[in-house]
C-alpha cells in the first residue's frame, strides 16, 4: 500500500461513500477505481478529480498521510494551498526568500517547488519574525513611490477573506504572474486590483486565479527617492483639499438659505 492509496480510502469512508460512487463520480468503472486503492497509481486527470473532489491538494494526497491532521483543518485553507515550501536556518527560524526579477517567470511553475524555493538567496530581517516572508521585486511606477529594482516584502496568508480592504499585497495569478496592488474585496469570488498611479486603470481579479497572497510587510529600496516619486500623492493630496473645500462652501451656502 502507498501514501496516496491510504489516503485515497480514509477520504471515501470519511465522506461515507462507496467505491461505486466515487467511480461514479470520477466517471470510471468501479474495479479500475478500486486499484486506485490499491498499488495502481491513476492519471493526472483522475488525480485532479479527486483533488478537487475532496477540497485536498494533489501534493497532500500523493506525500503526506492525512489522518495526522483533523480533515476539518484541511478544508478551510482555499484553493488547498496547503504546502508552502520555506527555507529556515540553523536554529529553525524562517527565512526570507528573494525572487530575483530574472526568476519571475519561473516562480509560477516554481513556487510550491521544494527544489525551487531551496536554489533562491534569503535574508533574515530581526523586525519580521512571526510569519511567513518573501521578497518580490518591483516592476514598472504603478505603485509609486517604489521604484523599479526595489523589493517589497510579503507576509503569506492563507485566506482571501483575510485580505483587508485598502491595503496593499502581492498577489501572484495563473494569467498576470506577480504584482502589486492595492486591493479590495468585491465578494468571495473575486477581487479588484488597483495602482497608486491613478493612470493605470483598476482590474478585476477572479478568486479562481489567484495561486498566492502576500501582505506588505516592509519594503527594501535600491534608489533613492526623489521630490517627484512623491508626485501622485501631492496630487492626491491635492483633490482630497479641493473637495473639502467644496464640502465646506457647500455647507456654508445651505446656511445662508435656510437663514
Amino acid at each position: 500500500m502507498s501514501i496516496f492509496s491510504d489516503n485515497l480510502r480514509y477520504l471515501r469512508v470519511k465522506h461515507g461513500l462507496t467505491q461505486q460512487k466515487i467511480a461514479d463520480i470520477l466517471l470510471i468503472p468501479r474495479e479500475r477505481y478500486a486499484k486506485y486503492e490499491g498499488m495502481t497509481d491513476p492519471p493526472l486527470d483522475c488525480l485532479q478529480k479527486i483533488s478537487r473532489y475532496y477540497h485536498v491538494s494533489i501534493d497532500l494526497l500523493l506525500s503526506f498521510d492525512i489522518r495526522q491532521v483533523p480533515y476539518e483543518d484541511l478544508i478551510k485553507l482555499e484553493d488547498n494551498r496547503i504546502l508552502l515550501p520555506m527555507a529556515v536556518d540553523s536554529f529553525g527560524e524562517n527565512k526570507i526568500e528573494i525572487i530575483p526579477a530574472r526568476a519571475q517567470a519561473g516562480y509560477l511553475s516554481g513556487y510550491s517547488d521544494p527544489e525551487f524555493i531551496e536554489g533562491l538567496q534569503h535574508i533574515s530581517l530581526p523586525f519580521l519574525r512571526n510569519g511567513k516572508y518573501r521578497a518580490f521585486p518591483v516592476t514598472g511606477d504603478s505603485m509609486p513611490p517604489h521604484k523599479e529594482g526595489s523589493f517589497i516584502v510579503g507576509q503569506y496568508i492563507e485566506r482571501l477573506t483575510d485580505v483587508i480592504d485598502g491595503k496593499t499585497y502581492i498577489l501572484i495569478t495563473k494569467n498576470d504572474g506577480i504584482a502589486y496592488k492595492r486591493l479590495k474585496k468585491n465578494s468571495a469570488s473575486s477581487l479588484t486590483a488597483q495602482s497608486d498611479n491613478t493612470i493605470y486603470e483598476p482590474y478585476e481579479v477572479k478568486a479562481s486565479e489567484v495561486l498566492e497572497i502576500w501582505q506588505y510587510a516592509c519594503s527594501i529600496a535600491t534608489q533613492e527617492f526623489e521630490q517627484d516619486d512623491f508626485g501622485v500623492m501631492s496630487v492626491k493630496d491635492v483633490l482630497q483639499g479641493i473637495r473639502q473645500d467644496f464640502s465646506a462652501l457647500r455647507n456654508e451656502f445651505a446656511g445662508r438659505k435656510v437663514q
